[in-house]
């Protein structure tokens, strides 16, 4: 394996991975944190895992690291810090975040840490919102989407973008068509869309008001379903195979660690053998 220059690493060894920091490369590109097993795979995948608004990207590698290394796999974690990059939710909004992940992702190629076709996307919260239109908009680069947690979404509708996917009069970015026009790959993508049980309340960092309620429901639970469920009659509308299952963490709210330690989300991030999914459950 190719050695990373970083600003910071650990070994810890009983876990099987080692922890890398590796800095910006330039203005405008993203730093990351690494979970790289103590033997790859010679096929392994990488997990690209975003974090959410607190910017806790270490601990995407850190949480994903260990269970990842028993499958010889690398988790890359991208740094949005905020400065920079405050609406990377959004991936297209001014800076251009889809961009930095991509670049992010050539160097690590080139610097040997994979070398595989496409990579399994998760977010969390904010990181969510990121990871879902990222993979709309380059589904040929995903080969499975974890999304955990989303405060909103994209769905595959009528509704103008960044609601769903039609254009917004009057303006002259057509960011809504784009992500449209590869809606057929994105469909065949396995999703595992995931939510605490008790992340069932809206908060300041909900957004909320008439329409997006309306759409999508009140808090992260219902439009987690809701969301799913909107893949899935898309799917079925253009004939394919739904791709999607909706898991509640049990004895979660909105709290990443938790999410990892008491709901398990690593394993459905990261399973040891990967089937079809189906929606497991839907709104009340």
């Amino acid at each position: 394996m190719t050695v990373i220059n970083s600003q910071a690493a650990t070994a810890p060894s009983a876990m099987g991975f080692t922890l890398q920091r590796r800095s910006a490369k330039g203005r405008g590109a993203l730093g990351c944190w690494l979970a790289l097993p103590g033997e790859m795979a010679a096929d392994a995948t990488p997990l690209v895992a975003v974090h959410g608004i607190q910017r806790r990207a270490r601990d995407q590698a850190r949480f994903f690291g260990e269970r990842a290394a028993a499958l010889g796999r690398p988790v890359i974690a991208p740094l949005f810090d905020e400065n920079h990059w405050p609406h990377y939710q959004q991936v297209v909004r001014k800076k251009r975040a889809d961009l930095a992940l991509l670049a992010l992702m050539m160097e690590l190629r080139l610097a040997g840490v994979w070398k595989t076709r496409k990579f399994d996307l998760a977010g969390y919260s904010g990181g969510a919102q990121f990871a879902h239109r990222f993979a709309m908009l380059y589904p040929q680069l995903v080969s499975r989407l974890t999304v955990a947690s989303a405060g909103w979404y994209t769905f595959p509708d009528k509704a103008t973008y960044p609601y769903g996917l039609s254009a917004r009069p009057g303006r002259s970015d057509d960011w809504g068509p784009r992500l449209a026009a590869g809606l057929d790959q994105f469909l065949r993508i396995p999703v595992q869309v995931c939510v605490g049980a008790d992340d069932n309340i809206q908060d300041p960092n909900t957004r909320s008001g008439p329409e997006i309620d309306r759409q999508q429901g009140k808090d992260r639970v219902t439009r987690g379903i809701h969301w799913a469920e909107s893949l899935r009659e898309a799917a079925e509308a253009r004939g394919l195979t739904p791709a999607v299952e909706f898991d509640l963490l049990s004895d979660c709210g909105h709290d990443f660690r938790a999410c990892v330690q008491r709901g398990g989300l690593d394993r459905l991030v990261l399973p040891s053998s990967e089937t079809a999914p189906a929606i497991t459950a839907k709104a009340g």
